[in-house]
């Protein structure tokens, strides 16, 4: 729908394009055309397959429409030709936003807020209240009260960290913001105590049918779990690049569960659509299912207090149906923090109670709820990588380490001709390493450019926070694979600033692993 053109809105620029063109000045103007800007709720295209609707395409909301629509062309063409674009298309694809975004109010919410920030500048510790609180987790009151500053992701609020009191307000800033020193706290008791953190916000899908095992083998190019086991898991597309960072759980009853982000929920369905076969069924339990980490050296000894049955045989990534009070849970021992840590899910309607059954058994322990603030800096230390930064779908296993989870001895899984190519082949241009920055007042957190020291861009940074247990500035990184060797030293700029750094030995806690299978350590 168009509107009556405004000629006087737009003199000056035309008058001055005329000055610029002057060829243009006498051909005439044949088509006026006057009409609204298609907006999507965080202003980018919405360009991909349909979910839902197979064969069904969108090249939607290009707001330039001659500036963007050669990129969205070009990626659009490829997506249905070769069946994946050349480079990561996820922030214009489709499927970044699922149902909830339907809603009326959410769009004219999000859009002008958009419209209304479009030259505004944004913060990485930001958040913006349009289209908010949309889903709550069932605790999110109690949470609430206890001091819990929010964050959204998907439809979600997600648990940051906890303020000390009603009052505090954290500042926006480029740099270390006036939360540092609360989520240092909050490490410390994932280290050296016991934490509990709301894990509402990681996605879950049920896999069964008679068929299931071997979709799920072929699938994956990771050996799949035993019964009572859990998985790293590493899915790829045809051309050998990354389609998933997951967990696999295999119950033992003949269901699997594959867990990841949750703001992947529609992405990953998709794919899992794309690949069904008969016999597997797959079920996204996203609005079913939530739950609780229980992270530190002493959660074992508090999740035996309220377990139904002896737990001290769990094993690291051992997974068991658990009965906590009368709360029955799927439990999976293990941490994306590098800490011994045990994964509790539970129905949607036992997430408050849960949390107050943890809570009070862990009360003589000093047991402290924290958010995905602290987990950011614990995963940073141990050099877990995650989606959206160091894996995203334009990147490969040889690239990102991921290659290490891969089961070379499996006769197929998808992907896989296309990985022993790069295994066997000169390798990829850009390797994962972890960095150790200068320390100032500010953290990497992406996309920063990182120099050689003789001044060439050798890589850039896919994430990064301020570890509070080593108290370093860390980094993990892609570069060069002849710059990567532990001790080379390289700059970074940060926030305007260029400070120096070096690659170091991955993990720089912890890096046996000892802490995470509920080892002995040897501290300094």
């Amino acid at each position: 729908e168009l509107f009556q053109e405004q000629l006087h809105r737009i003199e000056n620029e035309l008058m001055l394009g005329f000055q610029r063109y002057p060829a243009i000045e006498n051909v005439g103007i044949k088509t006026w055309v006057n009409g609204a800007f298609t907006f999507s709720p965080d202003g980018n295209p919405l360009v991909g397959p349909v979910p839902g609707k197979r064969g069904y395409w969108s090249a939607c909301a290009v707001m330039a429409g001659f500036l963007q629509g050669g990129g969205v062309g070009k990626t659009l063409a490829e997506w249905m030709i070769e069946g994946e674009p050349e480079t990561d298309a996820w922030s214009m694809d489709v499927a970044r936003y699922g149902k909830y975004a339907e809603n009326k109010r959410y769009i004219r919410e999000t859009t002008g807020q958009f419209y209304s920030r479009r030259f505004v500048m944004s913060y990485p510790n930001e958040q913006l209240p349009a289209g908010r609180p949309m889903k709550m987790a069932p605790a999110h009151d109690a949470m609430t009260q206890a001091g819990c500053r929010w964050g959204i992701s998907w439809d979600l609020e997600v648990p940051l960290y906890f303020a000390p009191s009603d009052e505090f307000e954290e500042k926006l800033t480029l740099k270390r913001s006036n939360a540092h020193e609360i989520v240092a706290e909050e490490c410390k008791s994932i280290r050296g105590g016991v934490a509990l953190l709301d894990i509402t916000g990681f996605s879950r899908f049920e896999v069964k049918g008679k068929n299931a095992e071997a979709w799920l083998d072929k699938l994956f190019a990771t050996k799949l779990p035993k019964p009572g086991r859990a998985r790293l898991a590493v899915m790829l597309s045809p051309t050998g690049k990354l389609k998933g960072d997951l967990t696999l759980l295999n119950w033992g009853d003949g269901t699997f569960w594959i867990m990841g982000s949750y703001y992947l929920r529609a992405w990953h369905m998709r794919w899992f659509n794309d690949q069904m076969q008969d016999g597997v069924s797959v079920r996204d339990l996203g609005d079913d299912i939530c739950g609780f980490a229980l992270i530190g050296p002493n959660s074992h000894s508090i999740l035996q207090k309220v377990a139904e049955g002896d737990v001290s045989k769990m094993r690291f990534m051992d997974c068991k149906r658990l009965d906590i009070g009368l709360i029955q849970s799927h439990v999976a021992r293990m941490s994306v923090t590098g800490e011994m840590g045990f994964e509790l899910n539970c129905k949607m309607g036992d997430h408050i109670a849960l949390r107050r059954i943890l809570l009070e058994a862990g009360a003589d322990q000093d047991i402290r709820e924290v958010g995905f603030n602290a987990m950011l800096s614990t995963r940073i230390e141990k050099s877990f990588g995650i989606w959206s930064a160091e894996f995203t779908q334009d990147r490969t296993p040889g690239m990102t380490a991921m290659d290490r989870w891969i089961d070379w001895d499996k006769p197929d899984f998808t992907g896989k001709a296309a990985v022993v190519a790069e295994r066997n082949g000169n390798g990829p241009e850009k390797i994962q390493v972890t960095l150790e920055i200068e320390d100032g007042d500010s953290d990497a957190s992406g996309y920063e450019p990182i120099w050689s020291e003789a001044g060439e861009m050798v890589g850039f940074v896919t994430s990064g926070a301020y570890g509070h247990t080593v108290k370093k500035s860390l980094a993990m990184a892609l570069i060069e694979p002849a710059l990567a060797n532990e001790g080379t030293a390289v700059t970074v700029h940060i926030v305007g600033v260029e400070r120096r750094a070096k690659v170091i030995t991955p993990s720089p806690y912890d890096p046996d692993g000892m802490a995470m299978r509920g080892l002995s350590m040897q501290t300094n």
